[in-house]
Order: structure tokens, then sequence, then C-alpha cells
């Protein structure tokens, strides 16, 4: 990384106002007794000081819930399609975690790689990533087995580490050391400031106490995939409500749907989850009618099916799955005893 810069605390929000000529920014914000990812109001920071990590997974500001594909008449001659304006505004996201940073990296095989996605790539093409560490991370936190640090990531543009009153900034993209290059708020740092954020990253990363053992996994999983007692007593308390995916950061199954008023209408797509027993059920039927499949098909295809396709885990360990979960269903447990 190129040397770093610090910024006061206090001057976070006029720094903010500065972006918000260029960009619309995205912060942390409380709604409904949780975190998400919401358009900045102009004055409050006081996201800075109580927030861990957002509930809502940051895939939600590139595919969100529910998104126009277009819209279309119908006349005598037939439908006449209107596709939606991707003009790609500029974003600007702050506060992004490590974890969920990595997420976007992971769902850029699938919205990229594999092919080009005109919908998600407006929105990621346009954005830049302020990545802030983690000093507090959850008890149901797991990033580091997946070799992710809660202070670190090479998948942002700028990455803040709390040193005090101020923050160390760290410029990863040229993008990044543009915006230090524009913004008056920024001093340089001192060694003493790198060598506190060196320590807080550090004391970061021992609070990550919630392991797995990733060596072999994949080979594990595809060892037992037919064992079905085993996934049987894995999925016996499942509920298959979603939550899990819908809360998962590189979950990105979706189902689309036409709505039509008289003749005119619009295609969406919205998110789906392989824990329903209606999944994939509109062409024929579901293939996976027993909830124990649904189950191990979210397993495996996390920590065995992506590796297979793109050489890596689709989990980044962010812990949502486990927090959010209404029966308490943990996917590292499932991991830790994977028969054989």
């Amino acid at each position: 990384m190129a040397s770093s810069s610090k910024i006061n605390k206090k001057d976070i929000g006029e720094l903010l106002k500065d972006w918000s000529q260029e960009f619309t920014v995205f912060v942390p914000q409380q709604e409904n007794g949780g975190t998400i990812l919401a358009r900045w109001d102009g004055t409050d920071t006081s996201f800075l000081d109580r927030y861990r990590n957002t509930a809502k997974p940051t895939k939600a500001n590139f595919f969100p819930p529910m998104e126009e594909m277009f819209s279309f008449q119908k006349d005598n001659e037939g439908y006449h399609i209107e596709p939606p304006a991707l003009d790609g505004h500029k974003q600007l996201i702050f506060g992004i975690r490590p974890c969920d940073a990595r997420a976007l990296a992971i769902l850029d095989m699938t919205f990229k790689d594999l092919y080009e996605d005109p919908y998600y790539l407006s929105k990621r093409n346009n954005t830049i990533l302020i990545g802030l560490g983690c000093t507090n991370p959850y008890d149901s936190c797991f990033c580091t087995s997946l070799g992710i640090k809660p202070g670190e990531s090479t998948d942002v543009d700028l990455m803040l580490t709390d040193i005090g009153d101020e923050f160390l900034v760290e410029p990863v993209s040229e993008a990044g050391k543009e915006l230090i290059a524009k913004a008056s708020q920024m001093g340089k740092s001192t060694e003493a400031d790198e060598a506190r954020a060196k320590e807080v990253k550090e004391a970061s990363y021992q609070k990550v106490t919630r392991k797995i053992d990733t060596k072999d996994v994949t080979e594990k999983l595809s060892s037992c995939f037919g064992n079905q007692d085993y996934w049987e007593k894995v999925a016996a308390k499942c509920i298959s409500c979603g939550i899990c995916t819908f809360a998962c950061p590189t979950c990105y199954c979706f189902d689309i749907n036409d709505e039509l008023v008289k003749k005119q209408g619009a295609r969406f797509r919205n998110w789906d989850s392989c824990a329903f027993p209606i999944y994939t059920k509109m062409p024929m039927e579901n293939p996976r009618v027993e909830k124990w499949r649904r189950v191990r098909q979210r397993v495996c295809h996390k920590y065995e099916f992506y590796p297979m396709n793109f050489n890596v885990i689709a989990c980044t360990g962010c812990g949502r799955c486990i927090r959010l979960c209404p029966v308490n269903w943990d996917i590292t447990q499932t991991l830790d005893k994977l028969p054989g």
C-alpha cells in the first residue's frame, strides 16, 4: 500500500459533505432495530461509534431485493419493451467491512466474469468503497478462517482504521489515492499512528475466536453428499424461512415476475432462496422436495460447488446466517461435524 494519511473523526462529516458533491453517499444507519446501508442524511455521523456490521448485506446496493428489469406496453401490434435507464450514477459506500467487500468480489465472479449483468454492473462499476476495519467483531464472526482480516482489505478503494480520535487512512486503489489528494481534511500520518493501527488490526484479528477448518472441506462435502442420515440430522431444526440466504452477502438466487395492469406492466427480479419449498417450482417442480436436500444445497453451494467453478469459497464468515437464524442453525457446526 502507498503511504497512509489520517483524519480526525470530527472532520468526517465535512469529508462526507465534500464527497456528496460528486457521489450519492451511503452510510450505516439504524432502521427498525437493525443497521442498513442508507443514503446519508448530510449530518449524522454517530454510526462511527456504535455499529458493528449491517444486518442487510451490502449486495443490496448492487443487487436489490426487487429490481425492475424493463417495462412494457401491449397494443394490437404486440408488446413494446422499454429498458430501464442504466445511467450508473456514482455512489460511495462509507464504512463497508472487509467481509462485505470480499463478498462483492465474489459476486463479481457471477455477475461480471461468468456473464455481464448490466443491472449489477451499472452500479458496481460506478461505486467507490470506503472500508472501515472491525474493532469489535461479533462472536458469530469467523472471517479469519476464510482468509479475511477484520482490519484490512484489498477489495476497497480506501481502508480506515480507528486509532482513537482519528482514523488512519490507507489508499488501496488509484481511485482511493485521488480521493485522498482532494481531501483537505486529511493530514499526513506518523509512524506512531501506523504503529497504533497495526496494534488495532492485530487485536481485532485475535477477537475473532470462532474458527472452522476449511482444509479439504470440498472433498469432505463431496464424499458425504449421499449421506442422507447426516443431512437429515443437520436439517432437523431448519424451518426453511430463507433468512440465511437473504442475509448472506454472497447468495444471488433470484426469481423473475411480470406485473401487468390492463395493457401496461413491468418485469421484476427479486431475491429468491434455495431454502424455500417452492424454489424453482415455476417451470415444473422443485428438484429438492425434501428439506435435507435444500439444506445440503446451501452448504455445498458455498463450500463445494462455487470453489469448483471459481476456485473460491462463497462465504466470508460474516456470521449473519448464525446471528439472524430464528432456530440457531449454525453452519460452522455443520462443517465441523462433516463425516470423514
